[in-house]
């Protein structure tokens, strides 16, 4: 253990995978990954308010500066990883435990881009939402943003809405990563970001119905919590 980040941040359990993180709705997803599947790790909270992730100790983890990473003493070949992106965290979780993804390869593609999907498009634009609807950008005069980043948000609500019309979970092979990328954001935005009114989310009934499921999965609720504290 004798990365960089562990002189800030020591490993108590240095056989354990590391995670971390912070509850954020990216942060979220490996906690509740990790939940689900049993694998043992370590939590550390990264105080983003603090500006941690950029101390330089977490940037040799991350250069990127964003949580969630990891860092796993038993990676492929038996050797340490350290692993960046909530996305590709979510996918290596899923194939080193042999949970939460299909072994089936059309049916692993399916799972794969749909957590794409959210990183591409509902991570960024419900985070843009947040921003111009509740935090700084509240205050421009100019609502062309808030609004531009609403009417997207909504459109991606009811594809999401239209996904979940004939299916429990987003993919017909049953609870993945797909809905795990998925629920902390969507949670967020009708919660945290308090944007359930400006998106009408009232009529997206399917998305709240599978939302309702995933929050009530007892993983999900621990793994919500895992850098709460």
């Amino acid at each position: 253990m004798n990365h960089p980040v562990f002189a800030k941040w020591p490993a108590q359990y240095p056989d354990r995978l590391q995670l971390f993180s912070a509850p954020t709705p990216n942060g979220v997803k490996v906690g509740i990954m990790l939940e689900e599947t049993g694998l043992p790790y370590e939590p550390h909270r990264i105080d983003i308010m603090a500006n941690e992730s950029h101390d330089p100790a977490f940037l040799a983890l991350n250069p990127n500066g964003k949580i969630p990473a990891i860092y796993d003493p038993d990676g492929p070949d038996g050797k340490p990883l350290a692993l960046f992106e909530s996305g590709a965290i979510l996918i290596y979780l899923a194939d080193k435990t042999g949970q939460l993804i299909s072994s089936d390869p059309a049916a692993r593609y399916e799972t794969i881009q749909w957590v794409m999907w959210q990183m591409g498009g509902v991570g960024p634009m419900f985070g843009q939402l947040g921003f111009f609807h509740k935090f700084a950008g509240r205050e421009y005069e100019d609502k062309r943003p808030r609004d531009r980043y609403a009417a997207e948000s909504a459109r991606l609500l009811g594809v999401l809405d239209a996904r979940l019309a004939e299916r429990e979970w987003i993919v017909d092979d049953g609870y993945s990563i797909a809905d795990i990328s998925l629920l902390g954001w969507v949670r967020n935005l009708i919660g945290f970001y308090e944007a359930a009114e400006i998106v009408g989310f009232a009529r997206f009934g399917h998305v709240r119905r599978w939302l309702d499921a995933g929050l009530a999965r007892p993983a999900v609720q621990r793994g919500l919590d895992v850098t709460a504290a």
